[in-house]
């Protein structure tokens, strides 16, 4: 299966000289944990990082910085990975995994957002796999009794 398939095609963004605290904002208003740091080009929104509600708590909160006085660009994410559309379910997982990352942009064929897969969307995905083939056994057994008789 394809990521495209599976990804969240309503994603928040923010542009990289939006405030944190406009960020924080944006998060709160959407109820979303993270925003795909976008630039415009061709007429398509671009991920070029991304900005989590933790990157927030931990890299200003914490440091008691002005939300208001600092960028996204200042905070963000810019060690992108990000996965295409058509990319492989399994492969994507494989590389959140060597990364470390949760989320991941999906950009289409030309590099504008998509969507985003997040590893709670892969958990679902998934589980529903495991629950398809926890019901072969039952399958093969109903076939069989009714083979018989």
């Amino acid at each position: 299966m394809n990521i495209g398939e599976i990804c969240t095609i309503q994603t928040v963004t923010c542009v990289r000289d939006e405030t944190v605290q406009g960020a924080a904002l944006l998060m709160r208003k959407h109820h979303v944990g993270d925003l795909i740091v976008v630039d415009q080009a061709d007429g398509q929104a671009v991920p070029v990082g991304i900005v989590t509600d933790r990157d927030i708590v931990v890299s200003v909160i914490a440091l008691g910085l002005d939300p208001a006085g600092l960028q996204v660009d200042d905070i963000m994410s810019d060690d992108l990975l990000s996965c295409r559309e058509d990319d492989d379910v399994y492969e994507t997982i494989e590389h959140m995994r060597l990364r470390g990352i949760r989320r991941v942009p999906v950009v289409n064929s030309a590099g504008g957002l998509s969507g985003i897969v997040s590893a709670d969307d892969l958990l679902e995905f998934l589980a529903e796999e495991m629950g398809d083939l926890s019901r072969i056994s039952a399958s093969g057994q109903a076939h069989e009794k009714r083979a018989r008789h």
